[in-house]
């Protein structure tokens, strides 16, 4: 795909909105009503992507509670690899979908510190030292070049947010952000800092939600897709079974080189080729299955970067403390009562008051840490003259 997928061009208002409602993965908008045809408000938001990024926030939370589970049966090891194959690729490319008009304007870049890296340098520090507390580890290091369990995610949000402009322009971004993962996952010596491994290796499936349109999603939320759906996740659960003891599930972290997961330097690249296809697959079908009308968690949405970074914590509390060593968890009850309770989780972590206890770190105001730029001083400008003037009318 190219640039030429971007269905509003490069315009640009003059005067860009005083202040958008900041989050780490970018809300939706504009787009969709119920019937599918553009909503004639800006601000109006899309139910979809709402539902969507609520409903993949809560497999990425099933996804690590099943994690200390997963080593005593291979149906849940299967289900496991099947979850990892398409949840975070799901989340990427709306992102990427949802940062198509980023550009270096000042108000934007500001969002982008304090929405994403600011947010980083808070968790990234709070996750060690709850280690060290909870964990009774004292010598846990802190360190903002080593990416801490989820916080991997904001670095990657970060740096892909920074060079979007640049895959505005090129001609083939798609096929070059893929060749960028496959490259690196044949360079071991990039090493650990930054988590550059898992930045580039999921580099394609932002790349990919920056060049798709509103009816890429509306092909996929047709009645013959989400009925096809149903035997293709049948057959993706089966050939999860078989690989489970073929196939190291590391691949699907996207965090190592091939070199480092004991495989010749080639199968790098066959693996990124693969694993690409088979996510887009599966998260074609997932998409299938988000409702498009308001549900009662669609509001959620809105909150999911809250749940995905807070949820880390209750499930490192939980493997610090030994909690999922209890035997009754290690059985079909035990894995539903787990899901269940990460769900609901994870869930409560999104609402509004978490929202507003969290908000001071999640999305600080910080307007004295940067300039005023022109287009804000020029807006006040102009509300001021427009006061003016309806003052000198009333008189």
């Amino acid at each position: 795909m190219t640039n030429s997928l971007r269905p509003y061009g490069n315009r640009r208002t003059p005067l860009p909105p005083a202040r958008t409602p900041a989050s780490g993965v970018p809300g939706p908008r504009t787009k969709t009503q119920r019937n599918d045809r553009p909503a004639p408000s800006g601000k109006q938001r899309d139910a979809f992507f709402d539902n969507a990024k609520y409903l993949a926030i809560v497999l990425v939370a099933v996804g690590h509670a099943w994690e200390p589970l997963k080593g005593d049966s291979r149906m849940l090891e299967a289900a496991y690899t099947v979850v990892y194959a398409f949840h975070m690729p799901a989340f990427i490319i709306i992102s990427g979908f949802f940062s198509r008009s980023f550009d270096m304007r000042p108000d934007r870049l500001r969002r982008l510190i304090t929405g994403v890296a600011v947010p980083y340098v808070v968790f990234e520090t709070a996750y060690p030292l709850f280690k060290r507390f909870v964990d009774d580890d004292p010598h846990q290091e802190i360190s903002l070049l080593d990416p801490w369990y989820l916080t991997w995610f904001l670095v990657a949000l970060f740096v892909w947010r920074l060079t979007t402009p640049i895959w505005n322009v090129v001609r083939h971004p798609l096929p070059l952000a893929l060749g960028i993962a496959m490259l690196a996952s044949v360079t071991p010596e990039i090493g650990d800092d930054l988590d550059l491994q898992r930045v580039l290796q999921f580099l394609p499936y932002f790349v990919l939600g920056l060049c798709m349109r509103p009816e890429h999603f509306h092909l996929v939320r047709r009645r013959s897709v989400r009925i096809a759906s149903v035997p293709v996740f049948a057959v993706a659960l089966a050939v999860g079974w078989w690989a489970v003891p073929r196939m190291n599930t590391a691949w699907f972290y996207h965090r190592d080189a091939a070199q480092e997961l004991g495989a010749p330097w080639w199968v790098g690249p066959v693996m990124v080729l693969a694993l690409f296809g088979c996510s887009l697959l599966l998260t074609a079908c997932f998409f299938a299955w988000v409702p498009r009308r308001h549900m009662w968690f669609t509001a959620l949405g809105a909150g999911t970067l809250y749940g995905y970074l807070l949820h880390g914590f209750v499930v490192k509390a939980g493997d610090y403390q030994g909690w999922f060593e209890h035997s009754p968890l290690h059985g079909p009850l035990g894995w539903t009562a787990v899901s269940v309770l990460a769900a609901v989780l994870v869930t409560l972590l999104c609402t509004k008051p978490v929202q507003r206890v969290f908000r001071c770190v999640m999305e600080p105001r910080m307007e004295w840490a940067f300039k005023r730029d022109a287009a804000e001083l020029a807006r006040e400008r102009e509300r001021r003259e427009k006061r003016e003037t309806r003052e000198k009318v009333s008189v």
